[in-house]
């Protein structure tokens, strides 16, 4: 699906992807860590484990259930974002990441669009997902489509220890996208 002359959104393809998918994953949880260190002086992953434990399990990002998205931009795969299954009704967005040096170009958007459009597809009436609570960047484009906070909800995979560190939101999808 294209969303802007800049980035192309597609469907992840195993095995070609895998190594792209590996290496943000790993960023995307490398950073993290790295900034709850700084902020709250805690380590809520192990990134290698929890990369390798994701890409084991990876079938859980799939159809018919999930989906994986990339956005690519000028041939080089630079974001991605995942949806997986909490119930028949309930979809959870995970691991959404934009490589730094290419923010602000739409991707995460456009990632966060593809996988609306694709838990619509499946039927999900709601849709989940946690994010630390420093980034207010994606927070406010969560916002922007129409999430709202909430409490933790009790699928969440976050060790009790960080939850407070982490910011819950949903997204009523029965209502009319904004």
């Amino acid at each position: 699906m294209n969303v802007s002359p800049k980035v192309t959104v597609r469907s992840l393809e195993l095995p070609d992807d895998l190594e792209a998918v590996r290496k943000l994953w790993m960023d995307y949880l490398s950073w993290g860590n790295n900034k709850m260190q700084e902020l709250y002086g805690v380590h809520p992953h192990h990134p290698a484990e929890t990369v390798e434990q994701d890409i084991r399990q990876i079938s859980k990002f799939q159809p018919p259930h999930g989906q994986l998205l990339l956005a690519v931009h000028e041939g080089r795969v630079c974001g991605l974002g995942s949806l997986k299954s909490i119930s028949a009704d309930v979809g959870e967005i995970k691991r959404m990441f934009v490589d730094p040096g290419l923010r602000r170009i739409g991707a995460g958007r456009a990632i966060l669009e593809g996988l609306l459009t694709e838990a619509r597809k499946i039927g999900y009436k709601t849709v989940r997902l946690d994010s630390p609570r420093f980034m207010e960047a994606a927070h406010a484009l969560y916002r922007s489509v129409g999430f709202r906070d909430i409490d933790a909800y009790p699928e969440v995979e976050i060790p009790e220890a960080f939850k407070a560190y982490l910011l819950f939101m949903e997204l009523d999808l029965t209502k009319e996208p904004q």
